[in-house]
């Protein structure tokens, strides 16, 4: 009997310690914190869903090829608190979005400061 509830209380702490980076998040690591770009374009796709609210924009880069960039914000609780709305962004709207990029070259960014759609300014992301 000893034996047995020995080899249960090792299994069950083995699984929830094995099972601790399940909770964790993947947080910024792919991002390149350092540098901030301003994306300039079209909305293509804007969808407001959980784990993360994401905006697609087709933009322009130096050499006048269209990238297509995945800007990615918090969760739906975190926009909604901070002002945004499920029809802030439509596809067609003009925007000027301050992103973190992601690393390498990749057309990929998390929302960072100036939000400016069809000429309207809102709430700067930090």
């Amino acid at each position: 009997m000893r034996t047995k509830r020995g080899v249960i209380s090792l299994l069950v702490v083995g699984f929830l310690t094995g099972s601790w980076p399940l909770f964790a998040h993947h947080g910024a690591a792919s991002f390149d914190t350092s540098k901030k770009v301003t994306v300039d374009g079209t909305v293509t796709e804007y969808i407001w869903t959980n784990p993360h609210v994401y905006l697609k924009v087709d933009a322009k880069d130096e050499k006048g090829d269209i990238q297509h960039w995945v800007l990615e914000a918090q969760s739906v609780v975190n926009q909604a608190n901070a002002g945004w709305t499920k029809t802030m962004f439509k596809p067609g709207d003009h925007v000027l979005i301050d992103a973190t990029p992601a690393k390498g070259d990749r057309p990929v960014g998390l929302f960072r400061g100036r939000i400016v759609i069809n000429g309207q300014e809102f709430k700067r992301i930090e």
